[in-house]
């Protein structure tokens, strides 16, 4: 039976003794690896966190870890804090409320967590002490030390009956353990010794034999290097009795090995006949694009022998077929701009193309370069501290080749806000003469208006013709205004203003970006529609094109990129709801229309395809990203379903046996989503 994976991390940076220094790693310690060793897809670890407590709960948490284990769990405990050594010699873990002169009351003792770990069920311990024990020290640094200790001498080996345990340290008993951060920087970050933990784990880069899986060994290895690349005077030591290999966490870095080809394929791939290889080159085309990953590589190693060996002609098809996998990224640069000192913006890298040219790992060239895998590509975000340009490179490796994603910008200061300066009292008015007035300045000196996307311009003149035949239509659907109230011309006026509005959208700064794209296209999207006279079609075409023209300045705009995520927020829960509702009122309308009559059969299908396409923009509109974007798209949705959800009143027969309960049900709800759209702008306008 396996065992559950409990860690406990104990990080202590405050200290209410003026004479322990306090410390700022722990906290961004205990915060890196709280949240890699409870990633799912990494570690599975239970995860518990003591910070800045005293020293009676953290002996009580420590002890409840180890006494409520079993013998299958996999346990492991982080200390982050100042180590301190009494008179005689004994190590102590500063807590809180701990005074160095009295020692044995107010901190932790190294002697009481061994007697746990002897005590424990559990075969599987691992302990890491980021504490500093004596030793060199470089101007600048802050140190986590108080005298000299031998970290290790305090955890001796035997007494376990049998069981694995590990201990590793920050560094030796001669050396300080350096939190990596020069004293006059408040921007605090872990330390050298769990920023390399942390590192090593989240990226993968511990698994050093690459077979998916990071072994304790491996991480004291990466460990060691890592931590001795950043500081020379710091040397991680450890004390590891197992028995067996213990796995701490998954790896993405896993080698894949290929799959051979089938006989008969290698045999076309080598066959004297030229045109026999040639259909070889295509049915290898074809299993490089496989998910199966072996599979794609074993096609790719005999396409690239065929690159380099055959006669010209076959060795041009391989290579177009091989060139289909290779590594890409979008973008190819990241260009930040100006950044500020201090914040830490973020960027994303996609790898594009089949499953084998997205089985890649992210290096980054420099420290400050912060590499997270995710699906389909990385977040890079930027740790800077220093004012000036950057310039660094995320090398992305895969089976199928390599590339350099470069990064640049600037560091600048946080521009300073100066007070406003108070006024001044007015003196008396003093007659004088009227001043000459000053020349107006040419035309050229004045600056001008920022100009207008085309496509937006094109956008909104598309959506106020569609209007215009709205406008034009609607009036003589009637003879009379009594018929034009009757027959349903009037329906035709809401869905006129939204357009008027949508194209006004289009033309304003602060809305044309991207409430005006949206609110086009989720009106477009109901406009698609067969339904009412035919003359309606121009209308409806001059929409869609509105709607084309929307898009194509959205993917102009390079300020920001119109993405997919996951719904947030109860305003965009409530809108999928009624959305949903609507939707589903619609479907029960046309069950009923169905069942009374087939004549009735064409009116239904509107109804199911009305249903059908507010559901879609519901949808979509609630995955949308930016969320301007996707609130204005809501508003079209909600808008054009209202206007034909009243157009479908004039489908209901005039029998007592059609309830029109569905139609009722479509209504409210396209209100209510209206209503909750209106809020959720409301919402959005504030926080600009």
């Amino acid at each position: 039976m396996t065992g559950e994976r409990r860690a406990l991390i104990i990080a202590n940076g405050e200290y209410d003794n003026p004479g322990l220094s306090a410390l700022r790693s722990p906290a961004a310690d205990a915060e890196a690896l709280a949240e890699v060793l409870a990633d799912r897809n990494i570690s599975e670890f239970d995860v518990q966190v003591v910070r800045d407590e005293t020293a009676h709960v953290i002996a009580s948490r420590v002890e409840d870890l180890f006494a409520d284990s079993a013998p299958d769990d996999v346990l492991l405990v982080h200390f982050s804090c100042h180590g301190l050594k009494s008179e005689s010699g004994e190590l102590f873990f500063a807590a809180r409320n701990t005074r160095p002169e009295r020692l044995a009351s107010s901190a932790v003792p190294a002697d009481f967590v061994q007697r746990c770990l002897r005590m424990s069920r559990s075969r599987s311990i691992v302990l890491l002490l980021d504490c500093c024990y004596g030793g060199a020290f470089s101007q600048g640094v802050a140190v986590r030390a108080s005298g000299e200790a031998g970290v290790l001498d305090a955890f001796p080996g035997g007494g376990f009956g049998g069981r694995g345990r590990a201990v590793i340290t920050a560094s030796n008993s001669i050396e300080y353990a350096f939190e990596g951060d020069h004293l006059a920087d408040d921007h605090a970050r872990p330390s050298v010794f769990t920023s390399a933990l942390v590192d090593g784990l989240r990226t993968g880069d511990a698994d050093r034999d690459e077979d998916g899986w990071i072994a304790l060994s491996e991480l004291y290895d990466y460990l060691f290097d890592s931590v001795r690349e950043r500081n020379p005077n710091q040397t991680p030591s450890r004390d590891i009795e197992m028995q067996g290999e213990l796995y701490l966490a998954r790896s993405r870095r896993r080698r894949i090995k290929p799959s051979p080809v089938p006989a008969d394929l290698r045999a076309a791939s080598e066959d004297p006949n030229m045109f026999t290889r040639l259909g070889a080159v295509t049915e290898l085309q074809r299993r490089l694009m496989s998910e199966n990953l072996s599979v794609a590589i074993g096609a790719h190693e005999v396409l690239t022998t065929m690159a380099q060996n055959d006669i010209q002609h076959i060795a041009d098809a391989a290579g177009v077929a091989r060139e289909e996998a290779r590594v890409r990224t979008e973008p190819e640069v990241l260009r930040f701009g100006q950044v500020i000192r201090g914040s830490r913006p973020e960027a994303r890298i996609r790898l594009t193309g089949p499953p084998i040219a997205r089985a890649c790992r992210f290096a980054a060239s420099h420290s400050w370069l912060q590499v997270t895998e995710a699906a389909d590509g990385a977040e890079v975000s930027l740790d800077l501290a220093e004012v000036g340009p950057f310039d660094g490179r995320v090398t992305v490796t895969g089976p199928t080749g390599e590339v350099e994603v470069r990064v640049e910008g600037e560091v600048i200061q946080e521009p300073e806000t100066r007070p406003a300066p108070e006024p001044e009292p007015e003196p008396a008015p003093v007659p004088e003469p009227e001043p000459a007035r000053r020349p107006t300045p040419p035309a050229e000196t004045v600056p001008s208006r920022t100009k207008r996307d085309p496509f937006a311009v094109a956008a909104a003149l598309f959506a106020f013709l569609s209007a215009v035949y709205l406008v034009i239509i609607a009036f003589p659907l009637s003879s009379s205004v009594e018929d034009f109230f009757e027959d349903g011309g009037w329906t035709i006026i809401p869905l006129g203003a939204l357009a008027i509005g949508a194209g006004i959208a289009m033309l304003t700064p602060k809305t044309r970006r991207m409430t005006g794209p949206g609110l086009v296209c989720g009106l477009a999207l109901l406009s698609m529609i067969p339904f009412g006279p035919v003359v309606l079609a121009v209308a409806d075409g001059c929409l869609l094109v509105a709607a084309v023209c929307a898009l194509v300045s959205v993917l102009r705009d390079r300020s920001f990129r119109l993405e997919v995520g996951k719904p947030q927020g109860a305003l965009t829960v409530a809108a999928l709801v009624s959305g949903i509702c609507a939707s589903l009122g619609l479907v029960i309308q046309a069950a009923e229309l169905f069942g009374y009559s087939s004549s009735r059969a064409d009116e239904g299908a509107i109804c199911v395809m009305v249903a059908v396409v507010l559901l879609i923009g519901t949808v979509l509109g609630a995955f949308l990203r930016p969320v301007a974007f996707a609130v204005a798209f809501h508003g079209g949705v909600s808008g054009g379903g209202f206007a034909m959800v009243c157009a479908l009143f004039y489908a209901l027969p005039s029998s007592s046996s059609v309830t029109g309960a569905g139609w009722g049900i479509a209504l409210s709800m396209t209100i209510t989503f209206t209503l909750v759209v209106a809020f959720a702008a409301r919402k959005a306008s504030a926080k600009n």
